[in-house]
C-alpha cells in the first residue's frame, strides 16, 4: 500500500499522457473483489486504455462498474481515433465531433467462429472474407510499408472485400434465425461495420484491438494467483501497478530495474518546489534517458 501511494502521482500522470494521444484502444477485463456485506467476490471490471503509438498503458477501477457513465467520465476528454469490440458503453462517442470510432475484427471473427459447427457454409464464406482482410495487414507488413504506404494499400484492396461483406451480411440477416449463432454473429456485426471500416482512414490504425487484449493477459494470468482484492482500495491500487508494469512491458524495458530506479527517485520529485516533473520518471521517458546516457558499446 505505501508503495502504491508513492507511485499514485506518477499513475496519474500516465493516464494524462495516454489520454492526450490522438489514438486508443480501450477494452474491460473481470476482477474479483471481496465484497463484505455478502461475505464472497463479486465480479467487478477494471478498464484498459493503450495509447497504441506511444506504448503507455493504463487500467483504470471506479468501484467496479463497467457503465456507460463510466466510460464517458474516463475517456470525455480523448480527441482522436477509439478502438473496442460492440460492447455499447462506447456508443456513447458514436457521432461525436472529435471521437472516430474504430472496430475490432478480432471480436467479429470470434462471432463467425462461434457459428461454425451450426451453419458452416455461412460461417466459411465470412471467415475467408475476415482472412482476405488480414492478408492485406500481412502483405503491408511483409513490404515494411509506412502507414501512408498501408493506408494505400488498403484503400485499394480491402475496399472492395469491406463493401461486398456488408452486402452479404444484409442479404444473409433475412435468411437465418435470428437467434441462432449465425443470427447473433450478423446482429453483433452489421452495426458494427460502419466503424470497422473507418480503419481504412489511416495506416496507423490497427485492425484489431488485440494490442489493448495483449496488455491484459498478465492480468488474466495474475488472477489464478492472488484470487482477488480484499476491497475497492485493493482493486484501485492493483490498477496503480498494473498499468505501471504493463507500460514497462509495452516499452520492453525490465520492470524491475526501473521499479527500483523510480521509487528511489520519486520522493524527490514530489517534494514541493523541486521543479521537477514526474513526466521525467515514467517508462517511455526513462528508458530514453537511459539509453542516451548508456549508449551501446559504451
Amino acid at each position: 500500500k505505501p508503495a502504491c501511494e508513492l507511485l499514485k502521482p506518477l499513475y496519474e500522470e500516465l493516464k494524462k499522457q495516454v489520454l492526450k494521444a490522438d489514438y486508443i484502444q480501450v477494452d474491460e477485463t473481470t476482477l474479483p473483489v471481496i465484497n463484505k456485506q455478502n461475505h464472497k467476490a463479486v465480479k467487478e471490471y477494471l478498464w484498459i486504455v493503450r495509447a497504441v503509438m506511444d506504448g503507455l498503458v493504463f487500467f483504470h477501477y471506479d468501484d467496479g462498474s463497467r457503465s456507460q457513465e463510466t466510460a464517458w467520465k474516463l475517456l470525455q476528454t480523448f480527441k482522436g481515433y477509439l478502438q473496442s469490440d460492440g460492447y455499447s458503453a462506447y456508443n456513447a462517442f458514436d457521432g461525436t465531433k472529435d471521437v472516430c470510432l474504430i472496430a475490432c475484427l478480432a471480436h467479429i471473427r470470434r462471432h463467425m467462429e462461434l457459428a461454425l459447427d451450426e451453419n458452416r457454409s455461412l460461417a466459411e464464406y465470412a471467415l475467408k472474407q475476415i482472412q482476405e482482410l488480414y492478408h492485406i495487414e500481412q502483405i503491408a507488413d511483409a513490404r515494411k510499408l509506412d502507414a501512408q504506404g498501408r493506408c494505400a494499400l488498403r484503400q485499394r484492396l480491402a475496399t472492395p472485400i469491406l463493401d461486398s461483406f456488408e452486402k452479404w451480411v444484409e442479404q444473409t440477416y433475412g435468411k437465418v434465425p435470428p437467434r441462432s449463432r449465425m443470427g447473433q454473429a450478423i446482429t453483433y456485426t452489421y452495426p458494427l461495420w460502419p466503424r470497422m471500416k473507418n480503419y481504412l482512414k489511416d495506416g496507423n490504425l490497427k485492425i484489431d484491438n488485440n494490442l489493448a487484449e495483449n496488455a491484459i493477459r498478465p492480468l488474466t494470468l495474475s488472477r489464478k494467483n492472488f484470487l482477488f482484492c480484499g476491497n475497492h482500495e485493493a482493486a484501485e491500487n492493483t490498477a496503480i501497478i498494473c498499468s505501471l508494469l504493463a507500460t514497462c512491458k509495452a516499452q520492453e524495458i525490465n520492470p524491475r530495474e526501473w521499479l527500483n530506479d523510480v521509487i528511489a527517485k520519486l520522493p524527490y520529485y514530489l517534494e514541493k518546489d523541486s521543479g521537477k516533473n514526474v513526466r521525467e520518471l515514467l517508462p517511455d521517458v526513462w528508458k530514453l534517458e537511459k539509453s542516451n546516457t548508456n549508449p551501446i558499446g559504451v
